[in-house]
């Protein structure tokens, strides 16, 4: 094979190998789960978890009702502060139309249990064991908080621990 011949061999070999990356750098940007990151306004998606005393939870259930939907693990700090404040004012709100609703992140049912019997926590707790839901809300870090209003629609995305005072304040503008 003539010097010429191996030139033209290692070009089209090469132009094959970049147009190969290239097709496959456009498939993978063109096919990406096309992910909507939910805002303030937006339709809460619903959903169905079934909570630590067996019963069905899903988000519909609420219609109607304020809904302070809270997103935590039983090894974060701020969780854990926050807890108790949390089931304070879910007995301040629940007559009041503003339920609390508590989605674990994927822990196993004993150490969930043993984190509400701890707290003494009485509002429904889920646990997302696959992570769909925290995948569905774009949950990043925990804890992460959805204010729903009455028809459903998020009002408010907290993404920091909360005050007293604060969910005093949150559960206050989603009363029905």
């Amino acid at each position: 094979m003539s010097k010429a011949n191996k030139k033209q061999s290692r070009l089209i070999f090469r132009s094959v190998v970049l147009l190969l990356l290239a097709a496959a750098i456009i498939f993978s940007i063109v096919s990406k789960d096309k992910v909507k990151v939910l805002s303030v306004g937006d339709k809460a998606p619903n959903f169905e978890l079934v909570d630590l005393d067996g019963n069905v939870q899903r988000l519909s259930d609420y219609k109607g009702e304020g809904v302070f939907l809270n997103f935590w693990g039983t090894w974060c700090p701020p969780c854990k502060r926050e807890m108790p404040d949390m089931e304070e004012q879910y007995n301040a709100f629940k007559e009041k139309g503003v339920h609390v609703l508590s989605i674990n992140s994927g822990e196993s049912n004993l150490k969930v249990e043993t984190f509400r019997d701890q707290y003494g926590l009485t509002f429904p707790i889920v646990i997302d064991k696959a992570k769909d839901i925290r995948d569905l809300y774009n949950i990043q870090p925990l804890p992460t908080t959805f204010l729903i209003d009455k028809d459903g629609r998020i009002k408010k995305i907290i993404i920091t621990e909360m005050t007293r005072d604060e969910i005093i304040s949150y559960m206050e503008s989603i009363q029905p």
